[in-house]
C-alpha cells in the first residue's frame, strides 16, 4: 500500500437495440489494440487468453454474417431468375431454390449461434482499466491523501454499544423479525439517519443533481447492463417468480433510467441523486463484520449517477469526489481517499476512488464512500447515446458515488462520542437531525 501525494496523481440482444450494437467493451479498440485490452486484464488479475477469445468468436461472427448475406443476396436472385424462366430452366432454378433455402436456414442458424458466442465472449472482458489505477488485488490501493486527524479516546465503545445504549438501533429484535445482519433503527436512530440523507439530498439538489426516488427491483437486462450479474451475481436477491432482482445500489436503476435513449448533453451532463433502500446477500462474508450495522442485508443510501460525453467522465468523476468529500466535512469525521487497485474495481469501473473513514474501536479506516468512473462500459450495455456535433450518435459515459449510506452511522457514533456515553452530533449534521447531542433515555 503505496502513500503518493494527492498533487502528483494525474488526472441474447434486447428489443430497440441497434443491431451491432457492442455488448461491452468497444470492439474496434479491441480488434486495433488487443494489447491494450490483455494489459487491462492483467491489471486485473484476469485471464488475458479471454482477449484472443474474443477476437476468435468475433471474427467467425463476423464471417457467419458475411456467408449468411451471401446466401440470402443470392437467394433474392435467383427468385427473379425463376420469375423469367420457363420449362426446364425453371425446374432447374426451382431445384436449386430449394437448396438454397435449406443453405440460408443453416446460415442463419450457424450466425445466430456465433452471435451468442461472440456475445457470451464479450461479456467475459471487464471494463479496461484507466492507466492511471494501480494494478493488483483488495490490499494494493494508493492512499492519496489522509484528511482529519483521529481523535485520541480513551476507552472507547463501539457504534453498537453505543446505538444500543442511546436507544438508536436494535439488532436483536431486528435478527429475530429477519434473521442476521438485519435490524431496527429507532427513535433518534432513525432520525439520524433520515437526517444524514436529507443532507445528502440538499447538497445533491444544491449541485444540480435532479433527486429521485427509484424502484428497488430491476429487470434482469438493467442488472446485467450495469454489470452486477458477473462475478457479484450472489451478492445479488433475486425474485424467480417473478424475474427481478433486487437492487444493491441505485445505481442499478438510475443506469437503466435512460436504457435505449439518445440524450440531449449539449447543456453538459445529466447528473441523478437517487434515494432508495439497497440490498445484499452479503455472500462471502461469513464470520466478518456481524457485530452491528457495517456490512447488512439492508440499508438506505443516496448515489449520485451522472451520463455525460465520454471526454467529460475524468473532470465529473473529480467532482463527484469533490461532493463526497463536502459531505464528510459535515460529519467531521478523519478519512483518507485511496485510489482503488485494478483487481478490485469491479467490472464497470475503469478507475475508483474510495473515502475510507476512521473507526477508533477497529483502529482502521473503513470505506463510507465509493466513486467509479464507468467510461462507456454500462452505457455501451444499455444501448444510452448522445448526438455529438456533427449529430451522430455515440455511446455516453457513466459515473457513480455514494453521498450518504447507513454504514456512516457507524463513523458518526464512535467518532463523535463522548465519555458520559453520549454523542455530539456536528453543527451541520444536527441541524438537519434536529438535535446537538444524541442522550441515553
Amino acid at each position: 500500500m503505496a502513500v503518493v501525494p494527492w498533487s502528483v496523481r494525474r488526472n441474447g440482444r434486447r428489443t430497440g437495440r441497434p443491431v451491432g450494437f457492442s455488448l461491452v467493451i468497444d470492439l474496434k479498440i479491441l480488434r486495433d489494440n488487443p494489447d491494450l485490452v490483455r494489459a487491462s486484464q492483467r491489471k486485473r488479475g484476469e485471464d488475458e487468453g479471454l482477449v484472443d477469445a474474443l477476437l476468435a468468436a468475433d471474427a467467425t461472427r463476423r464471417q457467419s454474417i458475411l456467408e449468411a448475406d451471401r446466401l440470402r443476396a443470392e437467394q433474392k436472385a435467383l427468385g427473379r431468375q425463376v420469375g423469367k424462366a420457363a420449362g426446364d430452366e425453371k425446374t432447374a432454378l426451382l431445384a436449386r431454390g430449394k437448396e438454397l433455402a435449406e443453405q440460408v436456414k443453416a446460415a442463419v442458424a450457424n450466425q445466430n449461434e456465433a452471435d451468442e458466442a461472440s456475445a457470451a465472449a464479450h461479456r467475459s472482458i471487464s471494463n479496461i482499466v484507466a492507466d492511471e489505477a494501480p494494478a493488483g488485488g483488495e490490499d494494493d490501493y494508493i492512499v492519496l491523501e489522509h484528511v482529519g486527524e483521529p481523535r485520541k479516546l480513551d476507552d472507547p465503545k463501539d457504534h453498537l454499544e453505543l446505538g444500543e445504549s442511546l436507544g438508536l438501533i436494535d439488532m436483536k429484535r431486528g435478527t429475530k423479525v429477519s434473521g442476521s445482519r438485519f435490524y431496527f433503527l429507532t427513535g433518534q436512530g432513525a432520525l439520524l439517519q433520515l437526517g444524514l440523507l436529507n443532507m445528502a439530498a440538499a447538497k445533491a439538489v444544491a449541485n444540480d443533481f435532479t433527486l429521485m426516488v427509484p424502484p428497488v427491483l430491476v429487470r434482469p437486462e438493467v442488472m446485467a447492463g450495469t454489470g452486477f450479474l458477473g462475478a457479484h451475481s450472489a451478492e445479488i436477491y433475486h425474485l424467480p417468480d417473478d424475474d427481478l432482482y433486487l437492487v444493491g445500489t441505485s445505481e442499478v436503476p438510475l443506469a437503466g433510467y435512460h436504457m435505449d435513449e439518445i440524450l440531449d448533453l449539449s447543456d453538459g451532463p445529466k447528473r441523478y441523486a437517487g434515494w432508495s433502500s439497497c440490498f445484499r446477500r452479503e455472500a462471502g462474508s461469513y464470520g466478518k463484520d456481524t457485530r452491528g450495522i457495517i456490512r447488512v442485508h439492508q440499508f438506505d443510501k443516496v448515489e449520485g449517477f451522472i451520463y455525460c460525453k465520454p471526454e467529460d467522465a475524468e473532470a465529473e468523476h473529480r467532482k463527484l469526489l469533490g461532493w463526497e468529500r463536502e459531505m464528510l466535512a459535515a460529519i467531521d469525521v478523519p478519512y483518507r481517499v485511496i485510489d482503488v487497485a485494478g483487481g478490485d474495481l469491479g467490472s464497470s469501473a475503469s478507475r475508483k476512488f474510495d473515502c475510507e473513514a476512521w473507526v477508533p474501536t477497529q483502529n482502521t479506516y473503513r470505506e463510507l464512500t465509493s466513486t467509479s468512473n464507468c467510461t462507456t462500459f454500462q452505457a455501451r450495455r444499455l444501448s444510452i447515446r448522445y448526438r455529438d456535433e456533427n449529430g451522430k450518435p455515440q455511446v455516453a459515459a457513466t459515473l457513480n458515488g455514494t453521498l450518504a449510506t447507513t454504514r456512516w452511522l457507524v463513523a458518526i457514533l464512535e467518532n463523535h462520542q463522548q465519555p458520559d456515553g453520549s454523542v455530539v452530533l456536528p453543527p451541520e449534521l444536527a441541524r438537519f437531525v434536529g438535535t446537538e447531542v444524541l442522550e441515553p433515555k
